[in-house]
């Protein structure tokens, strides 16, 4: 029988894998760990950063009314509502410092009309005392947005009139107005709040004869301010 031949390899080569050793491989996978760690805290601040701009952004939103009866209090808390943290507390203009309105990257303002067919100081709340001290703060490009609460029925011919009103008011304060809205589905005849377009200057509630459509108007509003912001 032929005889095996043996191969003999040189010294400086060997058939065995080297080893890590079991310092070295912690130390590759304290690394990976300590790179990962660092990755999910960057991920994690970048997240929290970029909640905390939002809230800021959200949390700069003044909603500013006055009322008679309350309502128009109660359909600023349901804006409120639908903002959520985007928008501060509901004030009645006649208990705020004018100058409030400057803390705020935008507004939403509100009034009822009880002065009816009248070309001036149309709300009958505190909003008539202050208009024209409006027209002398700097809103410039600042966004604004009016809703106002008429009776379609009972006033069907001076509908919402005051919304006109402040929203011209704070027109020529230089603010961005916003919140226009289609004047589909309302029962009036006449209406001062009624722009060239045949639009709405901002959003108008009847609270005696529409009240069970309010809600659906409100959320559908704030989407529409919400875009336009």
């Amino acid at each position: 029988m032929p005889t095996a031949m043996r191969t003999t390899l040189p010294s400086s080569v060997s058939l065995h894998r080297p080893r890590t050793s079991l310092r070295s491989s912690k130390a590759f996978l304290g690394s990976k760990s300590a790179l990962a760690s660092s990755r999910c805290i960057r991920l994690a601040r970048g997240r929290s950063v970029a909640v905390q701009r939002r809230n800021i952004c959200l949390a700069q939103l003044g909603i500013f009314f006055s009322t008679s009866t309350g309502h128009t209090e109660d359909i600023a808390s349901l804006i409120k509502e639908e903002l959520g943290d985007g928008a501060s507390d509901p004030a009645d203009i006649g208990e705020t410092e004018l100058s409030k309105s400057k803390d705020f990257d935008g507004l939403v303002v509100g009034a009822p009309t009880w002065n009816t067919d009248c070309d001036t100081e149309r709300s009958g709340t505190n909003w008539d005392g202050i208009l024209e001290d409006i027209k002398g703060v700097d809103l410039k490009n600042k966004p604004v947005a009016v809703f106002g609460l008429g009776d379609a029925v009972g006033y069907s011919e001076y509908f919402c009139d005051a919304m006109e009103e402040i929203y011209s008011t704070f027109k020529a304060a230089g603010a961005k107005m916003i919140g226009h809205w289609p004047a589909d589905g309302y029962e009036h005849e006449g209406s001062k709040a009624l722009l060239d377009d045949g639009t709405f200057c901002g959003l108008p509630l009847d609270e005696d004869n529409q009240d069970d459509m309010s809600a659906d108007r409100i959320k559908k509003w704030v989407e529409q301010l919400k875009s336009e912001m």
